[in-house]
């Protein structure tokens, strides 16, 4: 019996030390104070605000961008290295789908910013962001694919070759039907991903573009605004909407690849 209470107050410690902050930020997201240092009133202008501010309205437009363009190109290349590690298993493909994934995010915005500036001379800007986000990206569209592949039966496809279906009739009528909701998890996902990067974009996007987690950071170096807790919320209610809609459409399938 004290175990189990050990158990559930650590546990419960755990879950207040994660969330209670982000329920901070939402609460003083309707604060009526300018300073944000103490609770004054209830109010709901600072969302209004945020309509009337320029250049979040633009960071937000360049992360929409970013994120659609960039999920959608990853999502397209991550299903069919997906279906490469399940089906061939080529030596090198898990070794370059899946680094991304695993290296730690400076490291990857260094080496990116490196590799972009260095051997390719390119100027930093919205496509240097772009091709970051899918690289990063496309490694977990790969991953959830290649778990929805991995809990089929392969009789299925067995049985539509002996059918006499071609490999591509087979693909278009029975894999990619049976893999769709992983696939929309894995674009869900990556959407996500891209439109909270702070780190990598933050190497790789230059002067003059700015998302809108560059823009957030820009704003708390003189002080965290009721506006900034705002548009913060609004940040969290996307992201967390998507990731629930991921869990919807997959959700054995994101418990294997997690």
């Amino acid at each position: 019996m004290k175990r189990g209470f050990w158990l559930w107050a650590a546990g419960l410690a755990t879950y207040a030390f994660l969330y209670v902050p982000l329920a901070v930020v939402v609460l003083f997201s309707f604060n009526d104070s300018e300073l944000n240092a103490s609770w004054v009133g209830f109010t709901t202008r600072w969302y209004g605000k945020l309509l009337g501010d320029a250049d979040l309205l633009q960071a937000a437009a360049n992360s929409l961008l970013i994120a659609i363009v960039s999920s959608t190109i990853a999502t397209v290349l991550g299903t069919m290295a997906g279906i490469a590690l399940h089906r061939w298993r080529p030596p090198l493909l898990p070794f370059l789908v899946l680094t991304p994934v695993a290296m730690p995010e400076i490291l990857l915005g260094v080496s990116l910013l490196l590799f972009f500036r260095q051997v390719l001379d390119l100027t930093l800007g919205l496509f240097s962001i772009l091709a970051a986000h899918i690289t990063f990206s496309l490694g977990f569209v790969a991953i959830i694919v290649r778990a929805r592949l991995a809990g089929m039966d392969e009789s299925i496809f067995e049985a539509a070759r002996d059918l006499g279906a071609t490999p591509w009739r087979t693909f278009t009528r029975v894999t990619f039907p049976l893999i769709v909701p992983g696939i929309v998890a894995g674009f869900l996902m990556s959407f996500t991903l891209s439109i909270d990067d702070f780190v990598i974009t933050f190497f790789v996007a230059g002067v003059g573009v700015t998302t809108l987690p560059l823009q957030i950071y820009s704003l708390i170096k003189v002080a965290v605004t009721p506006e900034v807790n705002a548009i913060s919320t609004l940040l969290m209610a996307l992201t967390l909407t998507l990731i629930a809609l991921a869990l919807r459409f997959a959700p054995e399938t994101l418990r294997k690849s997690a």
